[in-house]
């Protein structure tokens, strides 16, 4: 519940038409309690003493205030529905942000699938709960306190009478709650599964395919759903006792009504108007109690789903703006330092992925990275955008550790082009331009000739307007990869990290990039990391990592003769026995 009662503050804005549904509920609430007096009325001054005046206007009062709390209905459950969609819409919002603000060690740890549950099957479970809460959950509540007191007023005696029939019926209700909160969140857990495995198989359905793994993953679906399956067949077993239960506890109500109040009927101390009304009045108490009890299910679901969207909202990206981050000073120029810097993806095991990384880039310095797979490559770069915080040493640009900078300002001065080339629904130029959607046309068309990609885009039915469809699926993997450079050269970075964003490509293209890179990246640093040895060769300075160490740096001529670890990867990519001078490739700058 301390989740649920953090949550109500998405309430707050809508109070104002909250209480409106609540004042209309409760008018009707009245009305529905007056109609069982009436009948008293019309049953003993009307038939018993024959006055039909008195049964006609009486049920002509009836009749009419039926009509109007069928009006006031009406409006309760449209201001209710207005509210629980508002609510719904603003938690779904404050979802996706947090979500967005979300650091990569956050990502690491939070599944794609159940975020996917949380901002959609729990999201709509809290909407429900909302609405309901403001039309039967509220209204039950009131018609059995409104029920209870009238019964007492009616006849004080049969009311204690009925008293631990009531004390019991209480009981049966609190422990079916108490037993379905958990059940339900054990449902929520196995949709999350359910749905981890759809959006895994959904996004990687070509791997599927090329591995011949259909079998194996409808397996896995399958299991997952016969989980989800199970357990949902154990919640509504559980819940399909609790009606018979409760309709048990009315109809001995009602026999010890119609046997105590009948005594006292032949007694003459109760009227049959009093009989009929104070059994309505059982009726209105007990009938909420079973509707309750069956929308039970409604709340235990919005409780475990409160709990489960609170525990987004209340999770902190690890990392963080320190208080007195701020932004970077006029006329950045791009250098980028490591000090001593170490680090772990997992702080408990403390296993090292970089260790004692020493290096600095100057400024229009091209700096490549290059090592086996696993050797840290990738986290290592991503160490200077402030994706991760290093464990250990520091990460300097322009002297400046970037945990001192605010991370909206480093970034925007840093042009990114990672390993798997996202592109996103809508057209060429809405792609290039993400960064920067303030760029003229003319501004796109050059970038995306940097990244030699304006021919194949003016191949495409509607050129630069042209549509890319989810993930990009209509293009192929290295049309993707340079849209993706052309999108971080638009922004004109003081500082380009490419993560191996030309693997797709062939080694022409990548010449050619390489060649327009050289003129756009001028006085700019730039980061290369590759797999290819192809892609290095021009660097200023080379990087070889080695388990998370630099085993090695320098240009290439200067590797090819100090570092067997590199002589011995480029002999395995470019052929053993290739001489010096053939090795070392020509430099516009003469170098």
């Amino acid at each position: 519940m301390n989740h649920f009662l953090r949550l109500s503050a998405f309430l707050r804005p809508y109070r104002v038409r909250a209480a409106l549904a609540l004042i209309l509920l409760s008018i009707q609430v009245v009305m529905d309690l007056s109609i069982p007096r009436l009948i008293q009325r019309i049953i003993d001054q009307g038939i018993t003493r024959g006055n039909m005046t008195v049964v006609a206007t009486t049920a002509a009062i009836m009749v009419a205030l039926s009509l109007l709390s069928a009006v006031i209905a009406v409006g309760n459950n449209y201001s209710s529905v207005r509210v629980g969609e508002s609510v719904a819409r603003d938690l779904r919002e404050a979802l996706f942000l947090k979500i967005q603000s979300f650091s990569y060690d956050n990502l690491d740890k939070i599944q794609t699938g159940p975020l996917m549950t949380r901002l959609t099957s729990d999201v709509a479970a809290l909407k429900i709960l909302v609405q309901i809460s403001l039309r039967i959950g509220t209204r039950g509540p009131l018609l059995m306190a409104g029920s209870l007191i009238l019964m007492v007023v009616t006849n004080a005696h049969l009311a204690l009478t009925l008293l631990p029939l009531l004390l019991v019926t209480a009981a049966i209700i609190v422990f079916f709650i108490v037993k379905m909160e958990p059940l339900f969140l054990g449902v929520q857990q196995r949709l999350d599964r359910l749905n981890s495995v759809l959006q895994e198989n959904i996004a990687g359905v070509r791997l599927v395919r090329s591995f011949a793994r259909a079998d194996f993953e409808a397996e896995r679906f399958a299991g997952a759903n016969r989980e989800l399956t199970a357990r949902s067949i154990r919640v509504m077993e559980f819940l399909s006792a609790m009606s018979p239960a409760l309709t048990l506890c009315v109809n001995i109500g009602m026999v010890i009504v119609i046997g105590t109040g009948g005594l006292q009927a032949i007694r003459g101390e109760l009227t049959l108007g009093q009989i009929v009304a104070f059994t309505n009045y059982l009726l209105t108490t007990m009938t909420p109690l079973i509707l309750l009890t069956n929308l039970s299910n409604v709340w235990a679901a919005g409780i475990a789903s409160a709990e489960r969207v609170d525990e987004v909202l209340l999770t902190e990206p690890e990392i963080r703006d320190a208080p007195s981050a701020r932004p970077l000073p006029p006329g950045a120029r791009g250098r980028v330092a490591f000090e001593n810097v170490s680090f772990c993806y997992n702080p408990e095991n403390y296993e090292l992925v970089l260790r004692g990384i020493t290096l600095a880039a100057e400024p229009g310095e091209q700096v490549a990275i290059l090592g086996a797979t696993g050797s840290g490559k990738s986290t290592l770069v991503n160490l200077i955008p402030r994706f991760y915080d290093a464990a250990s040493g520091c990460v300097l640009f322009d002297g400046i550790d970037v945990r001192e900078l605010r991370q909206d300002a480093l970034r925007q001065r840093i042009g990114i082009v990672p390993q798997e080339s996202i592109l996103f629904s809508g057209t060429v130029r809405e792609n290039i331009a993400y960064g920067r959607p303030e760029a003229t046309d003319a501004e796109v068309v050059a970038a995306a000739r940097a990244a030699q990609a304006h021919e194949f885009i003016m191949g495409l039915a509607g050129g630069y307007g042209g549509r890319v469809e989810q993930r990009g699926t209509n293009f192929s993997g290295g049309q993707k990869q340079r849209i993706a450079i052309a999108r971080a050269l638009l922004t004109q970075p003081e500082v380009l990290i490419l993560d191996d964003s030309t693997s797709a490509v062939d080694v022409e293209t990548e010449t050619l990039i390489q060649d327009a890179l050289q003129e756009w990246m001028r006085g700019r640093t730039s980061f290369v990391v590759a797999q290819r040895i192809s892609t290095v060769l021009r660097a200023d300075k080379i990087i070889v990592l080695e388990a998370g160490q630099i085993a090695a740096q320098g240009t290439h001529r200067e590797l090819l003769q100090s570092s067997p670890i590199y002589r011995e990867i480029f002999d395995s990519q470019l052929g053993a026995g290739l001489p010096l001078d053939d090795a070392h490739p020509a430099r516009e700058d003469g170098k």
